[in-house]
């Protein structure tokens, strides 16, 4: 492999580290506090989590290591049976899968919903309940994804070496 594709490759592996901590973070003990304080404070203090992190150095490291993610495992088409390719292929496909195509289709449009929603009404009760069910449970998968293709990136760093 060559300094750009080790490059990448290092990327991917820190970069889906980074964001499994992140994920990790939520599922493990972020949003279980925000559900113990009283639903307005918890609604508000997510609202706001949502539209900080969208001017935070979160972006940067979620679409880079995105589109690093996607290029190896395109790289790893195109490099079929040589040592490590499998393994780059798998990684891409589970993060921008499990990660990308998961925060796109189910995390954004229920943290859009909670973006609108004024936190002491009958309509934020039902939602915040949908709301921390359904976003932990595709939190959790977006964990699983980030460290699974870390360690699957990290398999090809070595079968390449």
């Amino acid at each position: 492999m060559n300094a750009i594709g080790s490059v990448g490759l290092w990327t991917a592996i820190v970069g889906c580290g980074l964001m499994a901590g992140v994920y990790f973070t939520f599922s493990s003990f972020l949003m279980g506090s925000l559900a113990a304080v009283p639903r307005p404070a918890g609604i508000l203090a997510m609202q706001s989590i949502n539209r900080v992190i969208l001017s935070s150095l979160f972006m940067p490291v979620f679409f880079a290591t995105s589109a690093v993610s996607l290029a190896l495992a395109i790289w790893g088409l195109f490099r079929w049976g040589e040592p490590g390719a499998g393994f780059a292929i798998a990684g891409g496909l589970v993060y921008v899968l499990g990660m990308f195509v998961c925060t796109a289709a189910f995390n954004v449009p229920l943290n859009n919903a909670l973006d609108v929603v004024e936190p002491d009404t009958a309509a934020a009760a039902d939602l915040w309940t949908r709301y921390l069910r359904d976003w932990t449970r595709w939190n959790h998968v977006r964990t699983a994804a980030s460290l699974g293709a870390s360690g699957l990136f990290l398999a090809a760093a070595r079968a390449m070496t």
